[in-house]
């Protein structure tokens, strides 16, 4: 024998009143088979309702068996309810319950969606439902632009279209006109004629007077179970006409996922577009942490290349060899073995790209009646290769200038101020009197930061062999200035240097000092600085991602009904979680590509203005930024989509 298609043993139902609990359902026992035509009636408050939407799985009981075709559905698990609704039950609402945003044919379309139909398939049979319902010069209308017996006819061919065994409609005609409600009882007939089971509650008996079966429930419990003929043109259960059927084949799974995902990503954007404003604010939070964070990575790039483009400036990536043990060594100007043969040994070791002896002393300069104190310093040809220093006008002595200890003087801005700047005409070309020694000016160099509190000193350059021989009068020098290659790091070829002359003068009587550190220590200060900055852009996403979280709470109670009525008609759980969390990903990702817009229209603007200093964006930094805006999109936005996804169809029905 057969299972009966439904059966209730002792079932109830109880809700919280108070400190107390109310019982609705009190031990009901019920049994309809397959193809009848049953009316439960009673007066509001029997609890005919609350059965019900157990009947149609969109309640639990407190207590009791309730079991579908022999399954007993308190031991199923959301999902395989919400395919109990899908594939077995169809709903007819007293308000219709369609989606305000979706045509006719889109609103009977959405079950065959969970149910996995080709979109071909599903919207032709969506057309041809609702063409037999006399809807078919209305398919493109929108339920505010149709009647309520029409939008109760969309209602009815949306329970029809995944061919449900069991039509459940409840009190299908209380907000209709006469005229409407024969109607839609004509149509639930000619669904029961074809081998339907149909339930309606209703608490009319002229409505109840068409069922072959009457049950009447009042408080809680059932008091009579009336049957009456049963009409002749009812076919046999099981012979339902081929159109009737559920024979539509399925898509595979990965298709079905693919038209899922589809009318969740519609339904987003529906959304989106339907409050524009609160969508715009929702990502303004985000724009404006994605803009912050690509623009600070950009200024912090760009301020370390400017940083760096300054201090090679000063002749980076420099060793400056001293004689003694540090600076303020006493017997540092008696120690004579700084010389230039270990220049010329230097120059020759494969990690170093440039060479210059140095020897320095304090002069008075002279040019007509204009005299200064400044530093005569004799260079090697290659020194301002390796300090760095750019020419303004004229030119650099060269090696035959070293050799041949030429008095041709390169002078810096500094004195080329002091000394001419009341001079018509280019100070190329003149002479100077630098002591007792007349030299002649070959060139003026760019103003250069010469180090800390040095920017104002005047210098001069000789060749350090004029400087020796006709200044000094002694061979030994200063300092050492090598340029370390770019392919060995400035530490080795500090080691190196060290071990070499030591191992030339039979001891360590120098020290070095590394310009590299200067570089270095600036460079991590910069880094430091960029990284505060970008915490605080940080905290301003993170901020931008709690409104987003609630703004779609928000969202989430505004739109309990549509949630209701897509898991009425078979949503699963993962189908209300993928809409939601789509949309919050869709905001953050907007927001985040504005947010990107944003930062590099701001770098234009400020290229613009003229400034030297330049904004350097990284793609890296932009890809971050958008990946961090899909993560703070999911993050902040699974919250809310798991709660609809959580919440009882039953309850979010009742909200509307």
């Amino acid at each position: 024998m057969s299972e009966p298609l439904i059966q209730l043993h002792k079932l109830n139902r109880e809700f919280p009143a108070g400190e107390s609990m109310l019982r609705v359902l009190d031990d009901v026992d019920l049994t309809i088979e397959a193809g009848e035509f049953v009316a439960i009636i009673g007066a509001s408050g029997s609890g005919k309702s609350t059965l019900m939407n157990i009947l149609g799985c969109l309640d639990r009981p407190s207590g009791g068996s309730y079991r579908v075709s022999g399954r007993e559905t308190s031991a199923l698990e959301p999902d395989e309810l919400a395919a109990l609704r899908r594939e077995h039950f169809g709903f007819i609402f007293q308000r219709y319950h369609l989606l305000s945003e979706l045509t006719a044919l889109a609103n009977t379309e959405i079950p065959a969606i969970y149910a996995g139909q080709t979109p071909a398939q599903r919207q032709t049979r969506a057309a041809a439902l609702l063409g037999r319902l006399g809807m078919s010069d209305r398919l493109d209308h929108r339920p505010g632009q149709l009647s309520g017996g029409q939008q109760q006819r969309v209602s009815i061919a949306r329970a029809m279209m995944n061919g449900a065994d069991v039509i459940l409609a409840d009190e299908p005609t209380g907000a209709l006109d006469t005229h409407s409600s024969e109607e839609v009882l004509r149509i639930l007939r000619e669904l029961h004629d074809s081998g339907k089971t149909v339930i309606i509650v209703t608490h009319d008996p002229g409505v109840a007077a068409l069922a072959e079966r009457t049950i009447e429930i009042s408080d809680g419990r059932i008091v009579s179970d009336k049957r009456s003929e049963p009409s002749g043109n009812k076919p046999a259960n099981g012979d339902a006409p081929a159109e009737e059927r559920r024979s539509f084949a399925r898509v595979g799974s990965w298709r079905a996922q693919v038209d899922r995902f589809r009318e969740a990503f519609k339904m987003a954007l529906r959304s989106m577009r339907a409050h524009k404003v609160r969508t715009f604010l929702t990502m303004l939070g985000i724009i404006i942490g994605i803009a912050s964070v690509v623009s600070v990575v950009a200024l912090g790039t760009g301020s370390q290349q400017k940083v760096l483009a300054n201090i090679s400036s000063l002749g980076t990536n420099t060793l400056e060899i001293f004689p003694g043990k540090d600076f303020g060594d006493v017997r540092s100007g008696k120690i004579t073995t700084l010389v230039i043969s270990d220049a010329n040994q230097l120059a020759k070791q494969p990690y170093v790209a440039a060479v210059t002896p140095t020897v320095t002393t304090t002069d008075t300069i002279r040019f007509g009646s204009q005299e200064a104190n400044a530093q005569v310093n004799g260079v090697g040809a290659q020194y301002f290769e390796a300090k760095g220093t750019k020419l303004a006008q004229g030119r650099l002595f060269d090696a035959d200038s070293v050799r041949d200890m030429t008095q041709e003087v390169v002078i810096d801005e500094n004195t080329r101020k002091t000394l001419f700047d009341n001079i018509e005409g280019s100070p190329v070309g003149r002479v100077i009197l630098v002591g007792d020694v007349f030299c002649r000016i070959i060139g003026v160099t760019e103003q250069q930061q010469g180090g800390f509190g040095a920017s104002n000193r005047l210098s001069v350059y000789l060749p350090y062999t004029t400087v020796q021989a006709r200044f000094l009068g002694d061979q030994t020098l200063r300092s050492i200035t090598v340029r370390v290659a770019e392919s060995t790091e400035t530490d080795l070829a500090e080691q190196l240097v060290t071990t070499f002359l030591t191992q030339r003068h039979g001891s360590k009587d120098f020290f070095i000092l590394n310009t590299d550190d200067i570089r270095k220590t600036i460079t991590s200060t910069t880094q430091t600085l960029a990284l505060l900055i970008a915490a605080i852009a940080v905290i301003s996403l993170v901020v931008g991602g709690i409104g987003v979280m609630n703004i779609m709470l928000v969202s989430v109670s505004e739109r309990v009904s549509e949630i209701g009525v897509r898991m009425a008609v078979g949503a699963r759980q993962s189908d209300i979680l993928q809409q939601f969390l789509i949309e919050a990903v869709l905001v953050c990702l907007i927001g985040g590509v504005l947010g990107i817009l944003a930062a590099l229209g701001f770098g234009a603007l400020f290229s613009l203005l003229g400034s030297s200093f330049q904004l350097i964006y990284s793609t890296s930094s932009i890809v971050l930024a958008f990946v961090s805006s899909s993560l703070i999109g999911i993050v902040f936005g699974y919250l809310p989509a798991r709660n609809a996804s959580m919440l009882d169809p039953v309850v979010a029905l009742s909200r509307d």
